[in-house]
């Protein structure tokens, strides 16, 4: 079984999504970004129409839209602020 991340997603408004998955693909401002357990620290500025998939533990795909924000990850931890977000 994969290690999982800790994923918080949040908007200007709102959190949109706090949860446990085993991998995050983002759209970014330099292209696809994907982080799995143990990955490098990183910070990257989210596409202004960026995309976020999420899968998660059970094998579930969730799909969010996020914009106007960054991704950043530290100990297998992902955090999304985005001005937009939304599950999809």
């Amino acid at each position: 079984m994969a290690s999982s991340l800790k994923v918080s997603m949040v908007s200007a408004e709102h959190e949109v999504w706090t949860g446990a998955a085993t991998m995050v693909v983002a759209k970014t401002v330099i292209g696809e970004i994907g982080l799995m357990a143990g990955h490098q620290p990183m910070l990257a500025i989210l596409a202004q129409d960026g995309e976020v998939r999420m899968t998660l533990p059970d094998g579930e795909k969730l799909t969010a839209s996020a914009s106007d924000g960054f991704l950043s990850f530290e100990n297998d931890t992902v955090t999304i602020v985005a001005g937009k977000a939304e599950l999809r």
